[in-house]
């Protein structure tokens, strides 16, 4: 950076410097075209005999024409160099009326970058300036957009199962010659209803500290497959209950990488049992795992319902669920993949879903050697599988 400062210091020196000898340059033509002509008119009027026009060069005369040179040669000078630094002033001028333009609130106007000195460094940064408080701008608006939407989500999530739980206590209350059976029923339908929305705020918890980056990584080595075995084995009664089956697939016996584990474990709970919540038709979920070139891939996938195109492209967002009626007859909160997402992207990894007649799959890319100090591990995953691609 120092050094492009220096180079376009260096340039707007040089081309100053060049005007001005230009300029001196067309003085002293100037200046040598009136005194020739002056001599000529001298000589013309010698030769035609009237010499009381001559120019007589003896005395203070030669002084006051000495003056009245130097005054045509500064004013020569001056002009001469005003029309060279003409396309700069007009440049200064655009500038000075773009930064009227941002202050007034018009982030939308851009200079063009001409030339390559200070003036052009100085459009390009008030450029970058611009673009960065109107993305800054636009990420207020989308923060405030998405707290309402947040707030208005939460509000309606929360209060179906409350009004619920509120309701049978009511009964329970009221009705004192309750049969016994009933009052067992309606106890475990109101310890469902609240488990559900423990399970509610556990989750806004947690997207809410992901999402604006308040919570803290423990970065240690991680063994991802035994994680994931582990994982499968702990969901085992969730498998039996609906009547499915799980197998896992890798090309490794053993996939360390850097990662937190308590998020990792959290990532994978939501992507498994996001596959048993919505391919119980399938009755299979199989997770495949791969290692290649220092990034492991994990595909968790199952064989239910076709997820529309349309809809794959909002899955991640939170509170977007397949089921537009919000029913929570799958116990969903409408967050789980979107604190994957985050999940992931605290780890610079990729998340994509793609889902068609050969089964749902949620895909994962990780590096093994992830760095939480370095950025764009994202990206570079991004541009690697583009490569790939192509």
């Amino acid at each position: 950076m120092k050094n492009r400062k220096s180079d376009a210091r260096s340039r707007f020196r040089r081309r100053v410097f060049y005007d001005i000898v230009a300029s001196a340059v067309i003085t002293c033509i100037a200046e040598a075209f009136l005194v020739i002509n002056i001599q000529m008119m001298t000589g013309f009027f010698k030769l035609s005999g009237y010499a009381g026009y001559s120019f007589s060069m003896q005395g203070g005369e030669m002084a006051a024409y000495i003056f009245v040179y130097l005054l045509i040669g500064i004013a020569v000078f001056c002009i001469s160099f005003l029309l060279l630094q003409e396309n700069a002033i007009g440049y200064i001028g655009e500038i000075s009326d773009a930064m009227g333009e941002i202050t007034d609130g018009n982030l939308s106007i851009r200079l063009d970058v001409k030339g390559d000195d200070e003036f052009s460094q100085m459009a390009e940064r008030l450029n970058q300036m611009a673009e960065a408080v109107e993305k800054l701008m636009e990420r207020e608006r989308e923060s405030e957009r998405t707290k309402n939407e947040l707030i208005t989500n939460v509000a309606h999530d929360l209060r179906t199962p409350l009004t619920s739980v509120i309701g049978y206590l009511e009964l329970l209350k009221n009705d004192a010659v309750l049969p016994a059976q009933k009052k067992q029923e309606y106890v475990c339908i109101t310890y469902n209803k609240a488990k559900h929305l423990e399970q509610l705020i556990e989750d806004l918890f947690g997207f809410t500290k992901l999402n604006y980056g308040r919570i803290s990584m423990n970065v240690a080595r991680v063994d991802v497959l035994q994680l994931l075995t582990q994982l499968l084995d702990e969901f085992y009664p969730n498998f039996a209950d609906n009547d499915m089956h799980y197998e896992i697939h890798s090309n490794e016996k053993s996939i360390p990488l850097n990662g937190d584990g308590n998020l990792l474990a959290r990532l994978f709970e939501n992507l498994i049992g996001n596959a048993i919540k919505y391919g119980k038709e399938g009755k299979t979920v199989n997770v495949y795992v791969r290692l290649k070139d220092q990034v492991v891939t994990i595909c968790v996938v199952n064989y239910g319902y076709v997820i529309p195109r349309q809809e794959l492209l909002h899955i991640f967002d939170k509170f977007y669920r397949v089921d537009q009626a919000r029913s929570s007859s799958t116990g969903g909160t409408g967050l789980g993949l979107a604190i994957a997402k985050n999940i992931v992207e605290l780890h610079g990894g990729t998340i994509e879903a793609r889902s068609d007649g050969d089964g749902t799959v949620f895909e994962v890319r990780l590096r093994t050697d992830f760095d939480i100090n370095k950025e764009n591990f994202g990206n570079s995953l991004t541009e690697e599988r583009t490569g790939q691609t192509e």
